[in-house]
């Protein structure tokens, strides 16, 4: 479904801020497969869902998606595969409309007949079923602007938005690390039950360990601009906190090996 080959992204070439975010990335993700990412601040692991999703271009390399080369097209000519979940709770919907409006918004992102398709009463129920799902009395406050949500209860409705027209890829960017931990485990629990209801193809960001062993069919490692370690889902399942720790600082300790592979991509890529 996802298939990366040799992406290079650099920031501000040439500059005193020059950063190398990404180098030589090789990945390849399997329809229905949910894959967790985990690395340091800086590893590249937001950068490599931007390169997914086409916030820009890559410098060098191949984004194939369902089997369709990406690598050139625009956020918005992806946007009928791809649907994202930010951190930030209040990005991705619009405060000032209602929840049926902003559901709507997302059932019209990929219809070409947009004007034509207002909010009936036929969409209105199906909107009202779908809220449902999330188990928090929202099908009954349809009318009510999303802006008076508390964060967890938008955070939530953001997930069904993203998955209500069953993407190719779903795209979630540490999206319960803003929530509090009732919060967090509601949506993560959302997450985890629409992935499996409607096999979706998922890639997530996290900075939990716990969350990265428990979820998903593998997780992947990054640090500096690379994928580290692959861990597949087999390992996963053996592994404790203490036990992935102890697997990244064994990897970092190869640091200087590891700068010495970055040194000479670089120069490659120069």
């Amino acid at each position: 479904m996802i298939e990366i080959r040799d992406l290079h992204k650099r920031f501000n070439a040439g500059t005193g801020n020059e950063c190398y975010a990404l180098c030589g990335i090789n990945l390849h993700i399997r329809p229905g497969e949910f894959v967790t990412v985990i690395g340091t601040n800086g590893s590249g692991k937001s950068t490599l869902l931007n390169a997914v999703a086409g916030t820009f271009s890559p410098d060098q390399g191949l984004i194939r998606i369902d089997g369709n080369d990406v690598t050139l097209r625009k956020e918005h000519e992806r946007a009928h595969h791809i649907a994202r979940v930010f951190q930030n709770p209040f990005t991705g919907t619009a405060a000032q409309m209602t929840i049926a409006e902003n559901l709507h918004m997302a059932y019209l992102r990929d219809k070409k007949c947009f004007p034509r398709l207002g909010l009936t009463a036929s969409r209105m129920a199906v909107y009202r079923q779908e809220a449902s799902l999330l188990e928090m009395k929202l099908e009954d406050r349809l009318s009510s602007q999303i802006g008076s949500l508390s964060g967890g209860q938008r955070q939530a409705l953001t997930l069904l938005m993203a998955v209500l027209t069953r993407p190719k890829v779903l795209l979630l960017d540490e999206h319960t690390a803003a929530l509090d931990p009732k919060s967090a485990a509601l949506v993560i629990g959302l997450t985890r039950r629409f992935i499996e209801r409607d096999k979706l193809t998922a890639l997530m960001v996290t900075h939990s360990m716990q969350q990265a062993l428990e979820l998903g069919d593998r997780t992947i490692m990054m640090h500096k601009g690379s994928v580290i370690d692959d861990i597949p889902g087999a390992e996963k399942r053996r592994l404790t906190v203490h036990d992935l720790l102890d697997k990244f600082n064994e990897l970092r300790k190869s640091e200087q090996l590891t700068e010495e592979l970055l040194s000479s991509l670089r120069q490659e890529y120069v």
